[in-house]
């Protein structure tokens, strides 16, 4: 066996006075994983924040894009009223409504 290590080999290759004890490992795993959840929770918090402030300026678009479409809606209404239309008609077609006696009804 030249190319392993066994177990009897590496506690022959740690002086008993230097090997860590099963504490130290397990306090040094603990510090490990809390360093990790930390820098996990720092990232999340950024990106919470960062989309955070995504949404509010999608709602503010939204918002916006509802003010602009309620003016597009009283700007349609305005444009195509009976009363503009006709007044169109009777100016810029030179347009008017027929006598009685100019009115043919077709039967089938």
């Amino acid at each position: 066996m030249q190319g392993r290590l066994s177990p009897r080999m590496l506690r022959a290759a740690w002086p008993a006075n230097r090997r860590p004890s099963w504490r130290l490992l397990l306090v040094t795993a603990l510090v490990l994983a809390c360093l990790i959840t930390a820098i996990a929770v720092v990232g999340t918090s950024h990106q919470t924040r960062a989309q955070y402030a995504r949404l509010q300026q999608l709602e503010r678009e939204r918002d916006q894009l509802q003010t602009e479409w309620g003016q597009l809606l009283l700007e349609e209404s305005a444009w195509s009223s009976p009363a503009r239309i006709e007044r169109l008609a009777v100016e810029r077609l030179e347009m008017r409504l027929p006598h009685v006696n100019e009115v043919e009804v077709i039967r089938p």
